[in-house]
């Protein structure tokens, strides 16, 4: 990698080449996958992500929202586009954009086939999302005959797959639940086949089923966190390759003496002369205040230096007491020298959270093409 002048996101695409292998190797040659792009990739850069995966050879993506779908389509992406949750005032851009929506409700099925109706869609392709313990969107067992019923009514949709969630995947304490959650979809799935007449894709497991699970990979598997290089478990993680690195430089250094204080609120005081380094990088631009207070710390020149006082919007201070470094000096806020799990666990949360928080000021910087 170059050095950087400035607070940039690398984006490594070998490595995010190397993580779909290893995770299509896991799963059966004949099962499809399909990468998960919402978010902006997880932080990253959404569009750079789905073409990477596009010739990689996924088989599917999937966004949270339609104007996610849209904007791949824009940028030239051929690949079914599955928009994980829909709202109704979107569907005629969905549908404008080729994008196929999960429906998880008797109001969004209804409102979906008027909407169909109007734009003069047949067979429209729609995927059922049921609810098997996630308790967050989807259908229940009581909803089959209704599915099954306004989908032979109407010749705008067709089902083409029925999905669900696990809720605790990674956890092996919750594996009793989890294999209830494959147990019930089975039912539901075959429930809904049975009265459709035909046979659906179904897709449940996500990064840590992939691993977890593989007796349960059925037509197609879904993977997000495990693409960027986190799978949830140390065994998993040793695997995989970070894909977003996290860089800034040392803007200045400064000399504190004892009983001085450093940033706002002088919320750290210092009980011995120290040094502290000022980083252009705050929580503006994704690093929260959960990090500040010594919770948070960077990498400079192979050392750890914790992050001082509380975090600003444009900056952070750390202490480079000890540390051989000069402004303009690189620091790694989490990438290959640390892993953004374990900077998000010092501050008890979880590198879902610190990747998906890189503000879109951040330069991204792409390598390994």
């Amino acid at each position: 990698m170059s050095k950087v002048g400035e607070t940039t996101l690398i984006l490594d695409l070998a490595s995010l080449e190397h993580n779909y292998n290893y995770l299509r190797s896991k799963i059966k040659p004949g099962t499809k996958f399909l990468g998960v792009v919402k978010a902006f990739a997880y932080g990253s850069d959404m569009v750079t992500i789905a073409q990477k995966l596009e010739q990689s050879g996924a088989d599917y993506l999937a966004v949270a929202y339609v104007a996610e779908g849209v904007l791949l389509r824009k940028a030239g992406i051929q690949l079914p586009i599955l928009v994980l949750h829909p709202l109704a005032s979107n569907f005629d851009d969905l549908m404008a954009h080729h994008l196929e929506p999960s429906i998880y409700s008797k109001n969004i099925l209804n409102q979906f086939i008027e909407v169909a109706k109007a734009m003069k869609q047949t067979d429209y392709p729609v995927h059922i999302k049921f609810n098997t313990g996630l308790n967050r969107l989807g259908f229940s067992e009581d909803d089959v005959d209704f599915i099954a019923g306004e989908s032979k009514r109407s010749e705008c949709i067709k089902i083409v797959s029925c999905f669900s969630h696990l809720a605790a995947s990674e956890d092996k304490n919750e594996r009793d639940f989890s294999l209830d959650q494959i147990n019930t979809f089975k039912h539901l799935s075959n429930m809904l086949m049975d009265k459709l007449g035909h046979r659906l894709m179904r897709h449940m497991l996500n990064t840590s089923g992939i691993i977890n699970y593989p007796e349960a990979q059925f037509e197609m598997v879904r993977s997000g966190i495990g693409l960027y290089g986190y799978g949830n478990q140390a065994e998993v993680d040793a695997q995989l390759r970070p894909v977003a690195t996290l860089k800034t430089i040392i803007s200045q250094i400064h000399q504190i003496n004892a009983n001085e204080s450093v940033g706002y609120n002088r919320a750290y005081r210092s009980k011995r002369p120290i040094k502290s380094a000022t980083l252009p990088i705050g929580h503006a631009d994704g690093i929260g205040r959960q990090y500040g207070k010594g919770k948070g710390s960077v990498v400079i020149n192979g050392s750890k230096a914790p992050i001082l006082g509380n975090v600003c919007m444009d900056m952070i201070m750390v202490e480079v007491t000890g540390i051989d470094c000069e402004e303009g000096d690189e620091a790694t806020v989490f990438g290959t020298e640390k892993s953004a799990e374990k900077f998000a666990a010092n501050a008890g949360t979880i590198s879902y959270e610190i990747l998906t928080a890189i503000s879109q000021r951040v330069k991204r910087v792409v390598c390994g093409a």
